[in-house]
């Protein structure tokens, strides 16, 4: 017997929510994702004889399993990776991770497929450059993940939206995260939310056709990862769209969706597509302002 929770506290409108949702699956395959049909649609998590969040309790990631991820600054005898990424550095982590379960922890962050003028792989939309004690995206998700004392209980409040917010950067690209100019400068974040969505990450691979801005300054890149396209017939700014779909899906079958649907609506009836969503950057208030963000309009 099927038994399913629904997620009040991740609706489908919030990019984060979808990528943690997203995120729970990817951390066990026993776990189906959907979204209800109400006006905001919500997820929902299922399994077949047992309790969603009692199995991702079970799966949640301790510290150690992240410190263990190809991603991580050391990782066995391999060159070290942080922000700033040497080509030759991460082809060697790439060719080291290849058969690990969790190498989509780089190819869904960078590329060696685009290279800056200083001769560095590009960082994915969802890999924002950070100033300061933010550090680089391993290093905000181990941050963020010491923020929570995981139970069975603390993991439900948090899908429930009850759960109390901590003061972090988080994963550094949640719009919610901000505080308006008479708020404080402090930035507050949900910690499951946060470390689920890096798992989701693992839908959205990062790709590029081989340019190169040391052989032509002010190249375009190329590098685009899953689910971002740019508006103005390819031209101008990126923007990433995201589905809410009726059918409980595993991680397989959320791969393949992504693959089928499309945001201008033609398939969505055929593919059980309801809503969808896409991304509104962060406006930075100077050229000094190093803040990144996506909020969300519907489709």
């Amino acid at each position: 017997m099927k038994t399913e929770v629904i997620c009040r506290g991740l609706p489908a409108s919030w990019i984060n929510a979808w990528l943690a949702a997203v995120g729970a699956t990817v951390l066990s395959p026993k776990l189906r994702l959907r979204w209800t049909a109400e006006s905001m649609p919500r997820a929902a998590l299922s399994a077949e004889e047992a309790d969603p969040i009692e199995i991702l309790s079970a799966v949640w990631p301790a510290r150690a399993a992240l410190d263990a991820l190809p991603i991580a600054e050391r990782w066995g005898d391999s060159p070290s990776v942080a922000r700033k990424v040497a080509v030759d550095s991460f082809a060697g982590r790439v060719r080291a991770a290849r058969s690990h379960p969790f190498s989509w922890t780089l190819s869904s962050t960078m590329t060696d497929l685009h290279v800056d003028a200083s001769g560095e792989v590009a960082h994915a939309p969802f890999d924002p450059a950070g100033p300061g004690t933010i550090k680089w995206l391993h290093h905000r998700l181990v941050k963020v993940h010491g923020k929570i004392r995981p139970s069975t209980e603390r993991l439900l409040e948090s899908l429930q939206g009850t759960a109390p917010r901590v003061k972090d950067n988080g994963l550094g690209f949640d719009q919610t995260r901000l505080a308006s100019q008479a708020d404080g400068t402090g930035k507050w974040v949900e910690p499951v939310v946060e470390v689920l969505a890096f798992f989701g990450l693992a839908m959205l691979p990062f790709r590029g056709t081989g340019t190169d801005e040391r052989l032509r300054k002010a190249a375009r890149s190329s590098a685009i990862q899953r689910g971002w396209r740019r508006t103005g017939n390819g031209q101008g700014e990126l923007y990433f769209s995201w589905p809410a779909w009726r059918h409980p899906l595993d991680f397989a079958g959320i791969d393949s969706l992504l693959d089928l649907w499309t945001p201008d609506r033609k398939n969505w009836p055929s593919v059980g597509v309801h809503a969808a969503w896409r991304s509104v950057s962060y406006r930075p208030k100077a050229t000094a302002d190093t803040t990144r963000g996506f909020g969300a309009e519907r489709l």
